[in-house]
């Protein structure tokens, strides 16, 4: 019976075999009249622009458009691509929209201040900043030199990885001012791919800002290089970062009065005209990161999610049967049940290997392993004495060919291992489940105050530490998703850091719009970061022991896709809130006894008691034909303004014309306004490189309740995007200033391009 069973397979092969002859035959037949054509194409006497037929005769009718043959096929470049980033925790991959191909809004992607302009900073481009807005700050890190570039540095968990087709080329270059004042920045990204599941790429970014006042100027360099692996079992994301970031320091003008009331002066003064406190100060950060999350899965196969009318259908039964042969081994086989179950099991496992059913691999279990390793060196040099009674310390212990010069160093590598139960394949947990522990090894270093003239010496701290921690999620479906996690410090000097961590999102119809409902929550109680326990330098020097400091944060938002209207609430208690603030001390006094001079002394202060923050963001985007008017506003309250300051009311309108000329340039054209209530908000602190909260014992500034009006035009036309800006088009008398006394840029036209390349 066996060679019975055995027999169709081998005589379908045959006729298969006998089909393929023919085929070939045919092709033979036909391949002499192909060939002469060719032939005749390639020696072409009249040349490759005209068509000629078999017979070497030119085709009549023949259409050309400026010189470019019709008649041919254009071969279409494919621009099919998908993006995501990386959680560096955990290795998740979170798919994300390719952002640089839209016009809206394109003219404030160069802004130092923000989409919104919800940021402080010192006016140049590629400065420091720091966000109004609390429940957008990130807690200080150990590598705080970094986070007020936060704009510019990049982080494994901010980069774009990329999917494509094509290779995919972006260009971009902004500019503004002239050779004296202007600002310039110049981008590039480039992802292409090995094979379906392999790419790497790499990005440039240069910012440099002359700066519209004396001593402002900035120098920001960026360098990253990217890498994925996404096989079956086994994926891998690499990252390398290389940065330099150079800020020259100008301490703020003299006098404020050159802003808020320049009438006062006898004749009108330029901006480069007016005197800086500062004139030899840099701050310098150089910046390497590396990061590696690789992981190997254990999962089932499955059949492929294909449409019903493309998948492959198996015979019935009786059609198998059918491929038995002649009628008589046909009824022998049927007449015997058990022989008939055997014969329709050997038939389905032949017709299995000849048609091949495309099944996905299902990752069910992940074994997961993390490394990072970043480095920071950060210089302060001076290459001349500051003015007398700038700072209290006036003994530097250490000089080179600059002057004064402090460095501060950071190592940090980090491991992390871990294994995720996916989502949807335990019975005793539906969600997914994923348990890591982590080392890092954190080291440190200070200059020493034996340092002399001709010697630096540093001090050195080594910390390691030892977390482990486990989470939550559940990320499929449509309507629910929510996530839950914790991490605790076990060993080190942050034994006993805890941060409990969980976020949901619920989305349904209502009427004929779409709600989307999204709250998540935290519980932090961490250790100040090492630069607030430690620091040496020139000007400052503390070495303290600071409590635990606590977080407890809740917040929601409410968005409706259909009207536009988007309300985030938010609370927050702070208990042992650590911060930087200005310790001024008198120096000169007036016959009035007022305070005409004092040191700008920086030191790290912590509140005993507890601090709340309430803060409310209501966003609304209006639509009415080419007319549309985006708004976004949001009201805060700090109950200790002098330690945690805050501006009540922040407002960013935008009212714009938006259209499309000839079907195929998409314009914009419109004026956008930023404002925020006078507040005393945190002055910069340039010995530092960080912003601090002015002393509430002495003379502090407000700023604020002045409106920033900017005028532009974005066009869009295919892959081609540009702008231009005239930003703070109102300029003139009044508190033009987003940090104490670092005034706004002046007037001044901004431009900018972009371009998308596909091969």
């Amino acid at each position: 019976m066996n060679g019975v069973l055995n027999h169709s397979p081998r005589r379908r092969r045959l006729a298969e075999r006998a089909a393929r002859c023919l085929l070939s035959l045919l092709l033979a037949l036909n391949l002499p009249s192909s060939l002469r054509a060719q032939d005749l194409d390639t020696m072409n006497p009249l040349g490759n622009n005209t068509q000629v037929d078999e017979f070497g005769n030119p085709v009549k009718n023949q259409q050309k458009t400026w010189g470019r043959d019709t008649s041919k096929v254009d071969q279409t470049v494919p621009t099919d691509f998908h993006q995501w980033r990386i959680d560096e925790r955990l290795g998740t991959v979170i798919p994300q929209q390719y952002n640089d191909t839209l016009s809206h809004r394109f003219q404030n992607f160069n802004s130092t201040d923000g989409y919104d302009g919800d940021y402080n900073y010192l006016g140049n481009l590629g400065s420091p900043r720091l966000s109004r807005l609390y429940l957008d700050r990130e807690l200080t890190s150990d590598f705080m030199f970094l986070q007020p570039y936060d704009y510019f540095h990049t982080t494994p968990s901010s980069l774009l990885f990329t999917n494509t087709k094509s290779p995919l080329t972006n260009l971009s270059y902004h500019s503004c001012g002239t050779r004296e004042n202007g600002q310039d920045r110049f981008r590039a990204y480039f992802a292409t791919n090995v094979n379906k599941i392999a790419g790497f790429g790499f990005k440039v970014d240069y910012a440099y800002g002359r700066g519209y006042y004396n001593n402002q100027s900035s120098s920001l360099f960026g360098a990253t290089l990217f890498g994925y692996y996404q096989g079956e079992r086994y994926d891998l994301h690499a990252v390398a970062s290389w940065e330099h970031l150079k800020t020259a320091e100008n301490g703020g003008i003299e006098d404020d009065a050159y802003i808020t009331d320049p009438e006062s002066f006898a004749r009108s003064v330029r901006s480069r005209d007016i005197p800086t406190r500062l004139s030899s100060l840099w701050n310098r950060n150089d910046a390497q990161t590396y990061f590696l999350n690789h992981r190997y899965h254990l999962g089932i196969y499955r059949d492929a999610d294909v449409p019903d009318s493309l998948k492959k259908q198996m015979p019935s039964d009786a059609e198998l049967l059918l491929q038995l042969g002649n009628d008589s081994v046909q009824a022998v086989v049927m007449a015997d049940s058990t022989l008939m179950l055997a014969a329709v099991d050997s038939l389905r496992k032949a017709w299995l290997s000849d048609h091949d059913i495309e099944r996905d691999f299902v990752p069910v279990t992940s074994f997961f392993h993390a490394m990072k390793v970043k480095r920071l060196v950060h210089d302060t040099y001076l290459r001349s004495s500051l003015p007398n009674g700038y700072w209290t310390r006036t003994d530097p212990y250490y000089l080179d060919y600059y002057g004064a010069t402090d460095e501060s160093r950071v190592l940090s590598l980090k491991n992390s291992v871990g294994v995720q139960l996916r989502e949807g394949f335990n019975k005793w947990a539906k969600a997914g489940i994923t348990l890591f522990a982590s080392h890092e090894f954190a080291r440190f270093g200070l200059p020493d105050s034996l340092s002399t003239d001709s010697t630096q010496l540093f001090n050195r701290y080594t910390e390691n530490h030892i977390t482990v921690g486990g989470e939550i999620q559940k990320l499929m479906g449509r309507t629910l998703h929510y996530s839950a996690g914790a991490e605790f410090w076990v060993i080190g000097p942050k034994a006993g850091d805890l941060d409990i961590h969980g976020a949901g999102d619920l989305n349904f119809r209502l009427l004929k719009d779409t709600v989307h409902l999204s709250a998540k929550a935290f519980f932090k109680n961490i250790k100040a970061p090492f630069f607030y326990r430690h620091y040496h330098s020139q000007a400052l020097w503390w070495d303290q022991d600071l409590k635990q400091e606590t977080h407890t944060r809740i917040e929601g938002t409410l968005s409706l896709d259909r009207l536009g209207t988007s309300l985030r609430f938010g609370v927050e208690n702070i208990s042992n809130y650590t911060y930087l603030g200005y310790v001024n001390t008198a120096t000169a006094t007036d016959a009035d006894g007022a305070v005409t001079a004092f040191t700008r002394d920086v030191a790290v202060r912590q509140h005993s008691g507890s601090i709340q923050v309430m803060s409310a963001t209501l966003r609304q985007d209006f639509h009415f034909g080419i007319f549309h008017w985006d708004n976004a506003v949001t009201w805060q309250h700090t109950t200790d303004p002098d330690v945690l300051p805050l501006p009540t009311i922040s407002l960013y309108t935008n009212p714009y014309l938006s259209f499309t000329l000839a079907k195929v340039l998409r314009a914009e054209i419109g004026v956008d306004l930023r404002y925020f209530t006078e507040y005393y908000a945190p002055d910069y602190a340039p010995l530092i490189n960080q912003f601090a909260v002015q002393d509430a014992s002495m003379t502090r500034v407000k700023i604020g309740n002045y409106p920033i009006f900017n005028g532009y035009v974005n066009l869009a036309l295919k892959r081609f995007r540009g702008y231009v800006n005239v930003t703070h088009f109102n300029e003139g008398s009044g508190r033009a200033f987003l940090v104490p006394h670092y005034p706004i840029d002046p007037l001044s036209i901004h431009f900018g391009i972009s371009w998308n390349f596909y091969d």
